[in-house]
């Protein structure tokens, strides 16, 4: 799969409910389903775990996309990621990462990278 960094430092290609998208994988939308069913506190039923990945911006997304505030501020900038954002880290972000910390250092990650240029 290729690699695709979601905005906010997530690696999308990681994420289960995009695996389970390209793979068709109906038995692995219901464990998805399941799982986040727990860990979010609401039902989330398998037909909803349908993702083409947070970069996309016409396409399949997991509920929460649509209302992403990061996601939607990276598409109204037109950044690759928040990585390359003059804004980098915003408090959106950093309230995000503060729960995902691997998200961060991607992105930290990222910005060495491109301060190497």
């Amino acid at each position: 799969m290729v690699e695709m960094i979601a905005f906010c430092g997530i690696d999308c290609g990681e994420c289960k409910a995009l695996i389970a998208t390209h793979k068709d994988d109906d038995t692995l939308r219901k464990e998805v389903a399941e799982e986040w069913s727990k860990e979010f506190g609401h039902e989330i039923k398998p037909e909803e775990i349908n993702c083409d990945g947070c970069l996309i911006r016409e396409g399949r997304h997991i509920n929460y996309c649509s209302v992403c505030e990061i996601r939607k501020c990276g598409i109204e900038k037109h950044v690759t990621n928040c990585a390359y954002c003059a804004e980098y880290k915003c408090e959106n972000l950093a309230r995000f990462h503060e729960q995902a910390p691997s998200a961060k250092n991607r992105l930290d990650e990222i910005r060495k990278q491109m301060d190497k240029r």
